[in-house]
């Protein structure tokens, strides 16, 4: 199936949007071919709220976020993952409240393989630590951590119980597919990741970058989105099958031909969620990588 991802966003750098009654959303102005629009900011509650996503190292951006919650008391800070465009404003969003700031932990540091994992925030580490199925309480609402790693090793979802509401950072996106960049992007987790969502009854998704999925912007439910990425990632190792049939190949070379209608500054990232898929069809044993899994290793189909 086509994903129906949504490119048109209503907003203005700086203000504050009500979604519903429990969340507004402040995008911050950071642009890129990665983050669409910008980091969106999300405020949950009212007198005493949460902040998801903080954003990146912006002072203009807190300052708006400030300016959206004056008279208001934040008392929980939620981080979904630890990259550059998420988790470092919460340094400076700490200078301004008592808040403790939640997540899965600190930045990945061990990856091995020779490869470099670029984007982290090194500098965070969570004050309170949470795990899966985790709860957080606050003052009209109420949260569940859903570890979903994948993009990134300790990425969490959160689940707002009153709206039947998942904030999915950069999990599940609206507006694109999400780079799966090894050694601590990886495709097995980000598959069970996906399926782990299918089951639950949320009924819109407010990812991190783009606008919210669910009937009213997509027609169609966040499960049957979500469907939709797997089989975009089916058809993704399919495409690398075809390219194998060809004989031995390189990443270069089957991203020239799987990714021709894409913009060719974005290969490189292309290439990364083609390893990805290769790490995950080697250990299935469905291809054979000369002499050992890497980006410069000669594939071909087992």
């Amino acid at each position: 199936m086509n994903i129906p991802f949504v490119k048109q966003l209503d907003f203005t750098y700086g203000q504050a949007a009500w979604l519903t009654p429990l969340v507004r959303r402040v995008v911050a102005k950071n642009p890129s071919a990665f983050t669409f629009h910008g980091t969106g900011t999300y405020i949950i509650g009212q007198g005493k709220v949460a902040v998801i996503d903080p954003g990146p190292d912006d002072p203009a951006h807190i300052q708006a976020l400030l300016d959206s919650i004056q008279g208001e008391t934040i008392s929980h800070i939620l981080i979904t993952h630890t990259h550059r465009d998420h988790s470092p404003g919460a340094a400076l969003l700490k200078k301004h409240t008592d808040a403790k700031t939640y997540g899965f932990g600190p930045h990945p540091v061990s990856l091995g393989g020779g490869m470099v994992e670029e984007g982290g925030d090194h500098e965070y580490s969570p004050d309170v630590i949470l795990k899966d199925n985790d709860v957080i309480k606050g003052e009209g609402w109420t949260v569940t951590a859903l570890h979903t790693p994948g993009h990134i090793s300790n990425h969490l979802c959160f689940s707002l119980h009153e709206e039947a509401a998942l904030f999915s950072g950069d999990h599940v996106m609206g507006w694109s597919t999400t780079v799966i960049s090894p050694p601590d992007g990886n495709m097995t987790d980000y598959y069970a990741s996906l399926r782990k969502l299918l089951p639950r009854n949320e009924t819109v998704y407010y990812p991190t970058h783009g606008a919210p999925i669910g009937l009213a912007t997509t027609g169609i439910t966040p499960q049957a989105f979500v469907e939709g990425l797997i089989k975009h990632r089916e058809a993704r190792e399919a495409q690398i099958i075809a390219c194998l049939g060809n004989g031995p190949q390189t990443i270069p070379a089957m991203v020239e031909r799987m990714y021709a209608d894409v913009p060719k500054q974005l290969h490189a990232a292309a290439g990364r969620s083609v390893l990805a898929h290769l790490i995950h069809m080697v250990s299935e044993g469905r291809v054979k990588a000369e002499p050992a899994v890497g980006e410069a290793a000669l594939y071909r189909a087992a």
